[in-house]
């Protein structure tokens, strides 16, 4: 291969394919990139990044076009692109990394390391010229090539520490009053800065709440669900939702769409449809299930995601003008719809309105008019990538749409999906993480198998089918389990590494393996025993597998399933030629459900 040049033209990454055209000589991570490396004695610089990030398009047009800095790395460095979304092991060592060193991990992730692998120095973005309060990106350059040249022989291994050295908790209410403290009375969700749509709380919270009935949590709760839909996390016009909001108020979003976000609130709100009975919490999920079949399926998968920008602007395809809105509306139109929405001549982004709703009122008519004219501008760039793992909890959330809201067409759109994920990325016996333009990815991880197994876990619990599949889907996500931790990846271009833990903003591997394996042995009917609940807003999921490991899910054995809606939410259905409902640590085989 020809390392004087930029390589990424031949790359399945379109977040690859966004630098194939940079100055600089962009490498993919491939064991012939690393040898050349270790040949040349070169340090390497790695920039990992995605598709849909608006900070990766920033330094990608100041410092990666920037003919001086290019230079210097061709001159200096070996310089390799990654793809976040296709490689999470390396993604997680180098934001391990640069977390232990007191930097603030973020996209694009910019790591040095010795052609061993051994990190030197990492940071985010980094402009080309001083500004922001930040050092110019070749003053960086600069300085890491000449500690490097002195001391780039001591540089030693990093060793990401150990995970769970974690609080345990004994109690769900323990749990539960953590979470409350951190709970915004005013605007809902956790924290007082940069909210983000807190997925697996509330997934905790909501199953949680079915067995307690704490009013208080109920109120939280609720608040929570209608912010994150009435304000400005919610795409109101599409359905679907943004990335998270940068104020408090959930007011302006990051304007990038990721499949998972769409996944796991079709699952968020399903669960708070059979909670409160609110109408308004169904029609936010049939929204979602058409924004994802109208924005992201393609041939029986799911694309990655939507970026941020629009023409490199952000948030342009979404933003309103006053006057743009009285042009397509008719007069009677616009009064109704400005007295749902908050519209203002001097709007609340930039000089425009990015659309808040007031309250809960049905406006189906106007918006299908607003997002028929919408469609006729540019569009953001979609990253036409199928990642397994997001595409299993979209099946997972087409599985609680089925239960909760009576869509018999999602339960089919479930089995679907798992045959389409099977046939196209299950090949000899490995799972690939990703596929693009019909290239596959060869990698395996242990959230694609974890993922997989769990989506399998639903759907056998729905149907009683997929049986042999979750069987072995069992055994495989086990041998990512060596020497009772889990193990992300044993992949031959980079050494093992220890699987996430970080229940944000999708479920980390341990715990999509925790629940998986539980689900898998309930299923099966083999025993199982309680496990301790950990830190709370950081591993909500794990704590939804330590809910039903201790007894706090209904695990209710009949010949068939029963409907759903007259269940609690709280409850797992298995094949049992009698009845029988344990909850608690008690069971009683009296049917008066």
């Amino acid at each position: 291969m020809n390392f004087s040049r930029n390589n990424l033209d031949t790359a399945s990454s379109p977040y690859l394919q966004q630098h194939k055209d940079n100055p600089v000589w962009w490498q993919e991570w491939t064991q012939e990139t690393l040898d050349y490396a270790w040949e040349s004695s070169k340090p390497i610089f790695v920039s990992v990044g995605y598709a849909t990030c608006h900070w990766c398009h920033v330094m990608a047009r100041e410092s990666f076009q920037d003919a001086r800095a290019a230079q210097y790395l061709n001159d200096h460095f070996v310089s390799i692109k990654i793809d976040r979304e296709q490689r999470p092991d390396i993604d997680h060592y180098l934001m391990a990394y640069i977390t232990a060193t007191g930097v603030g991990g973020g996209w694009p992730l910019n790591a040095f390391l010795t052609p061993d692998l051994h990190p030197m120095y990492a940071m985010t973005y980094a402009p080309v010229e001083p500004q922001y309060g930040r050092v110019s990106f070749i003053e960086i350059l600069m300085k890491v090539k000449d500690y490097y040249a002195r001391s780039g022989q001591q540089v030693k291994s990093f060793d990401p520490p150990l995970t769970w050295a974690e609080d345990s908790y004994e109690t769900e209410a323990d749990l539960v009053n953590i979470l409350r403290g951190s709970f915004d009375p005013e605007f809902g969700g956790f924290g007082r800065g940069t909210k983000f749509p807190p997925h697996t709380t509330l997934v905790f919270l909501l199953y949680s709440l079915a067995s307690s009935g704490d009013e208080k949590v109920k109120l939280d709760l609720e608040k929570t669900l209608d912010n994150m839909y009435l304000r400005g996390l919610h795409d109101h016009l599409q359905g679907g939702f943004f990335r998270y909001c940068v104020d408090r108020k959930w007011t302006i979003p990051h304007f990038e769409k990721m499949l998972y976000d769409q996944a796991m609130l079709v699952w968020v709100y399903s669960l708070a449809f059979a909670v409160f009975r609110k109408d308004t919490y169904s029609r936010v999920v049939r929204k979602l299930l058409n924004c994802l079949d109208e924005t992201f399926e393609s041939q029986g998968l799911y694309y990655s995601g939507h970026d941020a920008d629009t023409d490199h602007q952000e948030g342009a395809t979404y933003l309103w003008g006053q006057q743009s809105l009285a042009q397509v509306l008719t007069q009677q139109e616009y009064a109704q719809f400005s007295r749902i929405y908050d519209i203002s001549i001097t709007g609340n982004f930039e000089g425009k309105n990015h659309l808040i709703r007031k309250d809960h009122s049905s406006l189906d008519e106007i918006e299908a008019i607003l997002l028929k004219e919408r469609r006729k501008r540019a569009q953001p760039f979609v990253d036409q990538k199928f990642v397994t793992f997001w595409n299993c909890l979209v099946g997972i959330g087409f599985v609680h749409a089925h239960r909760y809201l009576g869509y018999q067409e999602e339960l089919t759109k479930a089995s679907d999906l798992a045959g389409n994920l099977l046939a196209r990325h299950y090949q000899n016996g490995r799972l690939a993480h990703s596929s693009c333009a019909g290239q596959l990815q060869k990698d395996e991880f242990l959230q694609d198998y974890a993922a997989m197994l769990l989506f399998l876990t639903y759907l056998h619990e729905e149907t009683g089918l997929w049986g042999e599949e979750m069987a072995e889907f069992y055994l495989k996500t086990k041998a990512f389990r060596k020497e009772d931790v889990w193990m992300e990846s044993f992949n031959d271009d980079f050494f093992p590494v220890r699987a996430d833990f970080f229940d944000h903003p999708t479920p980390s591997s341990v715990s999509l393996a925790e629940l998986a394996c539980l689900r898998g042995d309930i299923l099966k009917g083999q025993d199982y025993t309680a496990k301790a609940y950990r830190t709370p807003l950081n591993h909500d999921f794990f704590n939804v597998m330590s809910l039903l490991a201790n007894g706090s899910f209904h695990v209710i054995g009949a010949p068939a399933n029963l409907p759903w809606d007259r269940l609690p939410v709280n409850s797992l259905q298995k094949r049992s030629a009698q009845f029988s409902d344990c909850y608690r640590g008690a069971c009683r085989k009296d049917y008066n459900w």
